[in-house]
C-alpha cells in the first residue's frame, strides 16, 4: 500500500484544484493520505478534509513555530480534534531552532556563552527572545507528548536544528509513546539511535537531490520495518519536479529513490514502507 504520509492539503497552495490532485494521488497508486495539523486553525481544516475525503486521514497538533502563538489554554480544544476517528496522531511537534528570530545554536554553552559576550541592547535582546520562543516550544511540545499517551496516538515530530534538546525530552517517554520523525535528513547512526528508543524516520523528495548523499545513505541503512515515505507537499517536490509544487503524486517518487538506494525492486519499499506506517497509525483494518 502506498502512503503519503505527511501532507499538508489544507494548506493554500491546494485551494483551487484539490479534487485533481486527490485523482493525480488515486492514478499514482496512492490509498491514502495523512494530512498534517500545524495550528488548532490547521488541525480543525485537516480534520474536516478527512471527513470529507476516504482517502485522507489527518495529524492534529502545534507545530513548534507556532508554539509561541498558540493560547495557554489549547489542549482541550487539541483533544476534542484528536477524538475524531480518522485522526490518527498528533502532530506534527517538537523543536525548530532555525526559525529562531536571532537563528540560535542549540548548543546550551554557545548560548551562555554568546549571553555573557553580549554588548549592545539589540543582541541581549535577541537572546532573550531566542530563550523565551526556546522555552515555549519545550512547554508545548511536553504537554502534547502527554496527551498522546493519554489519548493512546503516535506522535509526528519536526526537528530542526535542535537534535539534542529533542531527545532530551522525548527520552522519558520512551515506550509511553512512539514517534516519527518526519522529513529525515540525518545520518545512518542517528536514524539508529531513533530506532533503538522505538521510533521511526520518514523520507520525503530530499532523497532524490544531488546533494543529498547522506539521505540516501541512511535510507539504505535503515531497517525494513524501520521507515515511510512521504512527501511535506507543497514542499520539496523530488527531482524532476524540485522548485515545483509537490503533490501526494510525487510519493511515488519518493519510494522508487529509496528503493534504489537500498537497491531493491520500488514494490518492496511500498509494500514495507506501507505496512510499517499501517502498524504506526492504526489504520482501521477496512479503512
Amino acid at each position: 500500500m502506498l502512503i503519503d504520509t505527511h501532507a499538508h492539503l489544507d494548506f493554500p497552495d491546494f485551494a483551487d484544484d484539490l479534487e485533481a490532485i486527490l485523482q493525480r494521488a488515486r492514478d499514482a497508486g496512492v490509498e491514502r493520505i495523512i494530512t498534517v495539523g500545524t495550528t488548532l486553525e490547521s488541525s480543525a481544516r485537516a480534520v474536516e478534509l478527512a471527513t470529507q475525503y476516504p482517502i485522507v486521514y489527518a495529524t492534529v497538533g502545534i507545530h513548534p513555530g507556532s508554539a509561541h502563538e498558540v493560547i495557554d489554554d489549547f489542549l482541550p480544544t487539541l483533544k476534542a480534534l484528536a477524538s475524531h476517528p480518522k485522526v490518527v496522531a498528533i502532530g506534527e511537534i517538537g523543536l525548530d531552532y532555525f526559525h529562531l528570530p536571532g537563528n540560535a545554536q542549540p548548543d546550551l554553552t554557545q548560548q551562555v556563552t554568546e549571553a555573557l559576550q553580549a554588548t549592545t541592547t539589540n543582541e541581549i535582546e535577541r537572546l532573550l527572545e531566542d530563550g523565551a520562543i526556546r522555552s515555549r516550544q519545550a512547554e508545548v511540545f511536553l504537554q502534547q507528548l502527554e496527551l498522546a499517551i493519554e489519548l493512546g496516538l503516535p506522535v509526528v515530530i519536526h526537528q530542526r536544528d535542535s537534535w539534542d534538546d529533542t531527545l532530551a525530552l522525548l527520552e522519558p517517554y520512551t515506550g509511553k509513546v512512539r514517534a516519527v520523525f518526519h522529513c529525515f535528513g540525518g545520518t545512518p547512526d542517528q536514524a539508529a539511535q531513533l530506532a533503538a528508543m522505538g521510533h521511526l524516520v520518514s523520507f520525503t523528495g530530499i532523497v532524490t537531490f544531488k546533494n543529498a548523499g547522506i539521505v540516501r545513505e541512511t535510507a539504505a541503512a535503515v531497517a525494513e520495518d524501520g521507515y515511510m515515505v512521504e512527501t511535506d507537499c507543497p514542499y520539496l517536490a523530488p527531482e524532476p519536479d524540485r522548485g515545483k509544487r509537490c503533490e501526494p503524486a510525487h510519493v511515488r517518487i519518493v519510494a522508487d529513490a529509496v528503493a534504489e538506494a537500498r537497491g531493491v525492486l520500488p514494490e518492496l519499499v511500498i509494500a514495507a514502507s506501507g505496512a510499517t506506517a499501517q502498524r504506526f497509525f492504526r489504520f482501521a483494518p477496512d479503512a
